[in-house]
């Protein structure tokens, strides 16, 4: 999109920020021209001053909503004039407005709406009458002056039915003005209480909703998990959800601003405050600040579902390894899937361990068989139905052939999605869709990142509400983390699925699967340059793509950093001035590096002779003295057990190790090795107050925790992490 903006619309963006108007201007050219965030963030340092991807996400946000508040004003302005009611003093407020809501409620009382009291009454003739009782200050008698507007054809046979038109259309312009609408949409921000009751008849067996049976909070301060949770019990009829706004507050209010103390007919006016209030203005206000608040919610969840998912993406990866994947199930078995160290599918099959077959003793020394024959290093375990009972298999199966094999639990969330995809069964052609739900859970603890790409992100488990807010907003968003962490990490363009390429800066899901297709067809790529020469990759594409795009390969040796083609020739004479040649670069890296500690020339004399910027020499050393860095090496590695531990040997008190699955805003959920994950209330994860759980952890940290209650009613089991000694 082109962010055709005023000066206006970038000064406006700049005075609600810290960004010059020089880096909202360049940000503004450069996504213009088609650059991506990624390529940005990464490789045009310089331009943007350093801006990192949240910030060029941000800027971008505002520039998109300043051209829609831009073109709204054109279109509210063309509206007003085609209708004949645009005036200098409408023109100036229009323009002068800086926020969408205040373009809106410029225009409501003008827009076409449906046939209202207030329209029928104005269509008989009565909006005189209505003016006339506003403005007059005589004392002048009401029904004198009614008579004048009484006509039968126009249902009007009788002085008080000509008031009663009058005050609906009174009502009706009270309840458009945008001041009072403004002055009321304060009062219930500031005073009104978002209030719950339970439903007559209602079913809430396990008390899910206990909290909300007698609930009132003010909505100025109610957080959006909370929102959420009240939305849903509504939608589950379980709760009545209202607005308690200080209503009698704000009637005498907007009485003191409309009417003036010498008004001749206070009463009737006063009668259409209340009407309009109650019958318009009230219910449209609590319509807005509910539909404001859930808005604000859903956002709020799609930042915390973001943040989780990014965290799941970044999880290490477990390279070097003989994996054994099972997706656990009683009827139709456990099915096994084993990978090598590559991810290719060794061998896949089933054993039928649990009930209703109970074949235990066939299925472990099938397992040992295989163990053996293939030389296993880990199980990797779908957190799904017959789960637990698999664990103990499991552990059954070591101490019974003297064994040690570690094990894990993933969270098999999206499993069943992938195994039913379109890409899984070009993956794995010919295999039974049954059995490829094991082959991921395998994958996706030896490379997390290059499997959950495959899976729809909503899908993957590690969001609160995700069902019950818009899945187009949520998509997005998710598909910006995604984007983002593949990029940040980089990918193997000789090894990479179609679905992991999709997401490389630059690049599509058409461009992926003809980069593919070519490696399929003429073998692996020597040098990045070489995806030019698939068909559809083209100048910009190879630009925006190519330093997110790793190969180990002797005739392209930078290609395993992040150095960017555009920068090979730098580099290159980085390399000269120490005494290298780039084909030694890696055959005697730690005397590079060793070289790079030890420039004699300082970095700016260095910039200065290479005639490029600062910031962006920094980063091509940094990339030489670490190629092939993998952010996602310094994270903690999965916790495999060789035990388990059982509801019914747990403890009020016990001290655990666990993972965390999960970060919400009122705590962290935590895998101890049970079916259901524990809760760490916000309370409990710090001795200091903590207002947002995710800055102290996120998914996949290992965390100790403490027992601190166990409610086997509702299944739920109390963590601490601040009561560990």
């Amino acid at each position: 999109m082109a962010y055709n903006l005023s000066t206006k619309g970038i000064k406006l963006i700049v005075a609600d920020t810290d960004y010059s108007q020089k880096q909202v201007k360049v940000v503004r050219d450069l996504l213009d021209e088609g650059n991506t965030i990624p390529f940005l963030a990464r490789y045009r340092k310089e331009k943007t001053g350093e801006l990192d991807e949240e910030q060029l996400r941000d800027i971008e946000s505002r520039l998109e909503y300043q051209a829609n508040l831009e073109k709204t004003k054109k279109d509210v302005l063309n509206k007003l004039e085609d209708q004949g009611n645009l005036t200098d003093e409408l023109k100036q407020k229009i323009n002068f407005a800086q926020k969408l809501q205040e373009v809106e409620d410029i225009y409501y009382p003008y827009r076409q709406r449906k046939q209202t009291r207030a329209s029928r009454a104005i269509e008989k003739g009565l909006e005189p009458f209505a003016e006339f009782i506003l403005v007059s200050k005589d004392e002048e008698d009401l029904k004198t002056e009614a008579e004048k507007y009484l006509n039968e054809e126009k249902e009007l046979e009788e002085t008080k039915e000509v008031i009663a038109g009058a005050q609906d259309i009174i009502a009706d312009k009270i309840a458009s003005d945008p001041e009072i609408k403004n002055l009321t949409r304060q009062r219930f921000w500031n005073q009104a209480n978002f209030v719950s009751e339970l439903k007559n008849d209602a079913e809430d067996n396990k008390g899910v909703y206990e909290q909300y049976y007698e609930f009132s909070e003010p909505i100025k301060s109610i957080p959006p998990f909370r929102v959420l949770a009240l939305n849903r019990g509504e939608n589950e009829d379980v709760l009545n959800l209202n607005i308690d706004a200080p209503d009698r507050s704000i009637i005498n209010r907007i009485k003191r601003t409309v009417i003036d103390e010498d008004c001749s007919f206070k009463k009737e006016i006063e009668e259409s405050i209340v009407d309009g209030y109650n019958r318009l203005l009230g219910p449209a206000i609590e319509r807005e600040v509910r539909s404001k608040l859930t808005d604000e919610a859903e956002s709020h969840a799609r930042d915390v579902f973001a943040k989780n998912l990014e965290a799941l993406l970044l999880q290490p990866p477990l390279p070097d390894k003989i994996i054994l994947g099972i997706d656990p199930a009683y009827r139709t078995g456990c099915k096994l899937a084993i990978i090598d160290e590559s991810s290719k599918v060794l061998c896949t099959g089933n054993i039928y361990p649990h009930k209703p077959q109970s074949r235990k003793e066939e299925s472990l020394e099938e397992l040992n068989k295989l163990i053996k024959k293939f030389e296993i290093d880990s199980i990797v375990i779908g957190n799904g139905t017959a789960s637990r009972e698999t664990e103990e298999l499991i552990v059954e199966l070591n101490q019974e052939y003297d064994l040690s094999i570690p094990f894990t639990i993933v969270d098999e969330a999206g499993a069943s999605v992938y195994s039913a995809s379109k890409l899984s069964r070009e993956e794995l052609p010919g295999m039974d869709v049954s059995l490829r739900g094991a082959v991921s859970i395998a994958r996706r603890i030896q490379d997390p990142l290059a499997e959950l790409v495959k899976i729809d992100p909503r899908s993957v488990g590690v969001g609160l509400y995700q069902h019950d807010i818009d899945e187009k907003a949520l998509l997005e968003e998710l598909e910006i983390v995604v984007e983002s962490v593949v990029n940040r990490v980089g990918v193997d363009l000789n090894t990479a699925s179609p679905s992991l390429l999709s997401y490389v800066s630059g690049l599509n899901s058409s461009q992926s699967k003809k980069i593919c297709d070519y490696r399929d067809e003429n073998g692996q790529f020597s040098k990045r340059k070489e995806i030019l020469d698939v068909k559809g990759i083209g100048p910009v594409s190879f630009e925006q793509s190519a330093g997110f795009l790793r190969l180990d390969s002797k005739l392209d040796p930078l290609a395993r950093t992040e150095i960017h083609p555009e920068s090979y020739d730098i580099a290159e004479e980085i390399l000269n001035i120490i005494g290298y040649a780039l084909s030694s670069f890696y055959g005697e890296h730690s005397d590079v590096i060793n070289s790079l500690n030890n420039l004699s020339l300082s970095l700016s004399d260095l910039a200065d002779k290479l005639e490029i910027g600062l910031i962006t020499l920094k980063d091509i050393l940094k990339s030489l003295k670490k190629p092939g860095r993998d952010p996602r090496e310094k994270l903690p590695k999965p916790i495999f057990r060789t035990d388990i531990l059982k509801l019914e040997d747990l403890k009020v008190g016990h001290v655990l190790t666990g993972t965390v699955r999960n970060v919400v805003d009122f705590g962290a959920f935590v895998d101890i090795g049970l079916k259901s994950d524990g809760l760490v209330h916000i309370s409990e994860i710090s001795t200091s107050y903590v207002s947002d759980p995710s800055e102290v952890v996120q998914p996949s940290d290992i965390v100790r925790v403490k027992v601190i209650d166990i409610d086997e009613r509702r299944d739920r089991i109390s963590l601490s992490m601040s009561k560990v000694n």
